[in-house]
């Protein structure tokens, strides 16, 4: 059974609507000193659940999620696209025929049919062959046009064409670019609120980056509703003293490990300063390949494996113990993952300032958790007069996935930089309302 629907923030990134019409139907590729974008980051309440499964199975995949409005087809269509860097096929929930009609898809945000630049990928394609996809293209024998599947996290699928049409962000040169063509989205919210499409950002064949042959881009999750910011493009930032980790890649191809993902090496663990006992081989992928480390702007929270889990879970409660009482259910866990639970008097917030801080530590960068960031409540949960809070790291081995995913929510407040160009990521800790004001100034 699918963990049940949880009510999430979603980011919504707005950019400037499209020209009128494209100048240019051909990728061009961005130079390093070719103007960086920047777009403003929104935050509102949805429900979650609408999304495909990615290929490393995280069933809490895009409980937060950045959005980013774009323009496509020829005229332009203004649509709403998840920009998840843990997928790579992008897609768009399209309805029949030239207009809206009654027989369109619920949230269908795309009509081919009205545009004069769209294109079905036929089967004979190099991207019909593509085999980076977890479910690779097929062939329908009576079009001979190429066609995609979407898994999601209940086991539902939906299937679509693969075409190409031309993509518009702000004022950069329009970009054909290939996706897929759903023609029906899962929708498991109470409202009906499906979502409209996807922007796959991983560093896949068929993924917007590799198309658009962006290779750097970075953005700040704000922890208000407005003050966050994105930036398409290379820009050297002297207000930010990014530290920078390499992506980590195995010399060979291993089975369980996603080589497409922005992984990291995680070196250590701390809480309130004291580092926990955990061999580094638990922290490293095994010979499988299972156990990398993926920072991931589509999961909510982060996710670390059985043995690093536990001994978070042993020392948090061990500091925290004077400041909290422990939730105590050996049965309760939130979303099935999240056992590190503390009872908090109804309508009081928990003593966030005095908790712990955890620190995640890489080679030449590290990432605090603190505060707010440290623990949710658990939406409708009651012991007696208190509400319940968790944890906001869950154990991965209850989902199950085979890898520590970085979270959303533990990105908040920080700058975090995808070069692609040198193969690292670069974090630094700012407020998002100061670097948006800065870079307003600078560009």
């Amino acid at each position: 059974m699918p963990p049940p629907l949880l009510a999430c923030l979603l980011l919504l990134l707005l950019l400037s609507p499209a020209a009128a019409r494209p100048r240019s139907v051909a990728a061009e590729a961005p130079g390093p000193t070719a103007r960086p974008r920047v777009f403003p980051l929104r935050a509102r309440q949805v429900p979650a659940g609408a999304l495909p499964r990615p290929p490393s199975k995280l069933r809490f995949h895009h409980n937060v999620s950045l959005t980013v409005s774009l323009a496509v087809g020829t005229p332009p269509q203004n649509v709403t696209m998840v920009l998840d860097t843990g997928s790579e096929l992008s897609w768009l929930l399209c309805a029949p025929g030239r207009r809206a009609n009654a027989s369109a898809p619920r949230g269908a945000s795309f009509r081919p049919g009205a545009s004069r630049t769209f294109a079905a990928v036929p089967c004979g394609s190099a991207q019909c062959s593509s085999r980076d996809l977890p479910a690779p293209p097929s062939c329908d024998g009576a079009s001979r046009q190429c066609r995609v599947s979407l898994s999601y996290a209940d086991g539902s699928t939906s299937d679509g064409a693969l075409a190409t049409d031309v993509f518009a962000v702000g004022d950069a040169p329009p970009l054909r670019s290939a996706f897929g063509c759903m023609s029906s989205a899962y929708d498991s919210s109470p409202d009906g609120v499906a979502t409209a499409g996807l922007l796959g950002m991983n560093r896949g064949t068929l993924s917007f980056v590799s198309q658009a042959s962006t290779r750097r881009f970075s953005y700040c999750i704000s922890d208000r509703d407005d003050a966050g910011v994105l930036l398409l493009g290379h820009s050297d930032l002297p207000f930010l003293p990014l530290n920078y980790t390499p992506m980590y890649q195995p010399a060979l191809p291993l089975p369980y490990f996603d080589r497409v993902a922005y992984s990291v090496q995680l070196l250590g663990i701390r809480v309130g300063g004291k580092p926990l006992p955990i061999p580094a081989s638990v922290l490293a992928p095994d010979h499988t390949g299972a156990g990398q480390t993926m920072v991931d702007s589509g999961t909510q929270f982060t996710f670390l494996l059985g043995d690093a889990y536990s001994a978070l879970k042993a020392e948090f409660l061990k500091q925290t113990g004077p400041l909290l009482p422990a939730l105590d259910d050996p049965n309760f866990a939130f979303e099935e993952a999240f056992d590190t639970c503390f009872r908090v008097p109804a309508g009081r917030p928990p003593p966030s300032a005095a908790l712990p801080a955890v620190s995640l530590l890489f080679k030449g960068a590290e990432m605090s958790v603190a505060g707010d960031r440290l623990l949710y409540k658990v939406p409708g949960e009651r012991r007696g007069g208190d509400g319940v809070w968790c944890l906001t790291f869950g154990d991965a081995d209850t989902v199950p996935l085979t890898a520590y995913v970085i979270g959303h929510h533990h990105q908040m407040n920080l700058w975090v930089e995808y070069d692609l160009e040198r193969g690292r990521v670069g974090l630094a800790p700012v407020k998002c309302d100061v670097a948006s004001e800065r870079l307003g100034l600078m560009l």
